[in-house]
C-alpha cells in the first residue's frame, strides 16, 4: 500500500496542493483519460461541485469511490 503523496497544480489559475494516496491518483488519472480531460481540468470539476466542508483531496477520494461503485452495478 502506497503512502500520501502531496502533488501541486493550478486549477482555474490558482495553485492548490493535494495529498493522495497513488491509488486515488491513478483512478483520477485513469477518469480523466476516459473523459478526454486533463488532470487539472477534472480537479477543478470536482472542486467547483464538492461541499466546502469537505476539503478537496477527501472530495476527490470520494469522487473516485462514487465512480468505482457505479461500475459495480
Amino acid at each position: 500500500m502506497s503512502g500520501v503523496t502531496k502533488r501541486s497544480l493550478s486549477i482555474r489559475g490558482h495553485s492548490t496542493s493535494i495529498s493522495l494516496e497513488d491509488a486515488f491518483f491513478d483512478e483520477l488519472m485513469r477518469i480523466a483519460s476516459e473523459r478526454s480531460l486533463s488532470f487539472a481540468a477534472l480537479v477543478a470539476e470536482i472542486d467547483e461541485r464538492r461541499d466546502r466542508r469537505t476539503n478537496l483531496s477527501s472530495a476527490l477520494r470520494l469522487y473516485v469511490l462514487g465512480d468505482l461503485k457505479s461500475r459495480k452495478t
